[in-house]
């Protein structure tokens, strides 16, 4: 762990069995066991925190990633949807334009069919039916 190897974890064990002696010693090792134990919870624990920190920053980079893109996909259906809605904005105009072109054309052709029909007929009022009496017999006597 610290870069401790087997030999020197002796000559450790060798000084502390002298210093503390063995009676103390199990005692000792256990409360160092339990020191050592927390402090890699400790650690763990940091890293843990370390992690998920990186891992929410990241989190965030990638929801304004993803933000960001869903606005260009928004915009590009609205440009399509605008790119799509304005021509048939201008052809439902022309029709409408159209549509009222043709009804003042029927209100015209009604007025002047209207008013050929209230003028006496030239026709009509000048023409005299032929006169067929002159040669023919009414009544079986000739006029």
């Amino acid at each position: 762990m610290f870069g401790l190897s087997f030999t020197e974890l002796m000559i450790i064990g060798v000084v502390a069995l002298l210093v503390i002696g063995p009676e103390r010693l199990p005692n000792v090792a256990r409360t160092v066991g339990h020191l050592l134990g927390r402090a890699q919870r400790y650690v763990n624990d940091v890293k843990t925190d370390i992690k998920r920190e990186m891992d929410s920053a990241e989190i965030g980079s990638l929801k304004g990633q993803i933000e960001d893109a869903a606005k260009s996909v928004r915009s590009s259906v609205d440009d399509a949807g605008n790119t799509i809605r304005n021509p048939l904005e201008e052809a439902k105009k022309a029709l409408q334009d159209t549509e009222q072109t043709l009804k003042e054309t029927e209100q015209s052709i009604d007025s002047s069919i209207r008013s050929k029909q209230s003028e006496p007929s030239s026709d009509k009022a000048t023409s005299v039916p032929p006169d067929d009496t002159a040669g023919t017999k009414k009544n079986g006597t000739e006029t």
